[in-house]
């Protein structure tokens, strides 16, 4: 975070200038904190709350991988629904945590918990769901299989699973889902259109709604704020490259791509996670020597992009690779590798 302020107005001209330098100069760092497994080797964290407690997935062995809920220091199993594969996606003030999990038979269900148990949300007539998305009222949105066979973002309210439909696909083989609910029950995601484009959408009032591209055929909405501000991926001009994007008042804000360490930008960027204070996290791509592509985990505050990887401690053995979400206090979760192991982080502001 950029912490550029214009200084106070007096009558020398030299202090506000001489303060100006020195707020620029003081760029947001943080520190980094590793929040381990649950005894296998690798974790990711996809999610946090206001009060930092945080989600994701940890494997418990070379075959298992749960759910987590990490509070107070400590990594807690959340276990699945009875199969492999269980990963906490989204986190509301009252510690609830939604994402999806496999069953005993390999098929996947989006899963909400309470008080560290995991309730399957269902379906909406097919044999697949997952949870991307939750509220503090403890609305969740996600996709769901429908009975016909197609794909669909849905609603998932007092126990209810309503079809919130497409932007115009009835092709049962394009993907259509929901990624964030804010607590307004505004629902953002993707959908395919009639012409088979996949397209960032907003739903509110029970209309679907295209968020648009930035001059590309197609464009993925990922987070939304309680103000309604909306982050995620959108196609440039000829579809050359792909960047993240701020959506705020029907204006889609081009956020661009990181700049690599050698100069140049990069070719890809997502916007994942967004704060009340409209700050963006997400990942971006570029070509490191010009050859092989490297994600690094991205801050987008104050009109700038940047590396996080270059706001943490030199020598830290940490590489950050993707910036899931961030909460009102700044805290950022996300994974990387540390010492070249795959680690869930949490970034604390300094």
């Amino acid at each position: 975070m950029n912490y550029s302020r214009f200084a106070r107005r007096t009558r020398w001209i030299f202090i506000p200038l001489l303060l100006a330098v020195a707020w620029t100069a003081a760029a947001q760092t943080y520190t980094v904190t590793d929040l381990g497994t649950l005894g296998g080797s690798s974790s990711g964290a996809r999610a946090i709350n206001a009060t930092g407690k945080i989600t994701g997935y940890a494997f418990s062995s070379s075959t298992q991988s749960n759910a987590f809920l990490y509070a107070g220091g400590r990594m807690i199993n959340l276990r699945s629904l009875g199969g492999t594969t269980a990963v906490g996606l989204a986190i509301n003030s009252s510690g609830q945590v939604a994402g999806y999990s496999t069953l005993s038979d390999g098929s996947y269900r989006g899963f909400i918990s309470s008080k560290g148990k995991l309730t399957s949300v269902g379906t909406l007539g097919g044999n697949y769901s997952d949870a991307e998305g939750m509220n503090d009222s403890g609305q969740v949105t996600g996709a769901s299989a429908t009975a016909s066979g197609a794909t669909h973002p849905f609603l998932y309210s007092n126990g209810v699973l309503t079809d919130l439909g497409t932007l115009g696909n009835n092709n049962n083989g394009w993907w259509n889902t929901g990624t964030a609910v804010n607590n307004a029950g505004e629902v953002v995601g993707w959908s395919y259109d009639a012409q088979g484009n996949f397209l960032g959408f907003l739903w509110s009032s029970g209309q679907m709604q295209s968020l648009g591209t930035l001059g590309g055929a197609w464009s993925q909405a990922f987070a939304i704020n309680d103000l309604g501000q909306i982050t995620g991926q959108a196609y440039i001009k000829n579809d050359i490259g792909a960047d993240a994007f701020l959506y705020d008042g029907g204006v889609m804000q081009d956020l661009g791509t990181i700049t690599s360490p050698t100069g140049g930008n990069g070719q890809y960027a997502s916007g994942l996670g967004i704060n009340s204070s409209g700050v963006v996290v997400g990942e971006s791509t570029y070509q490191k020597n010009g050859q092989s592509i490297v994600y690094h985990a991205f801050i987008y505050s104050n009109g700038k992009m940047q590396d996080l990887n270059r706001l943490i401690p030199a020598g830290s053995g940490w590489v950050l690779t993707t910036a899931y979400a961030i909460n009102g206090s700044g805290q950022i979760v996300g994974y990387g590798t540390h010492n070249k192991q795959q680690r869930a982080f949490l970034l604390t502001p300094q």
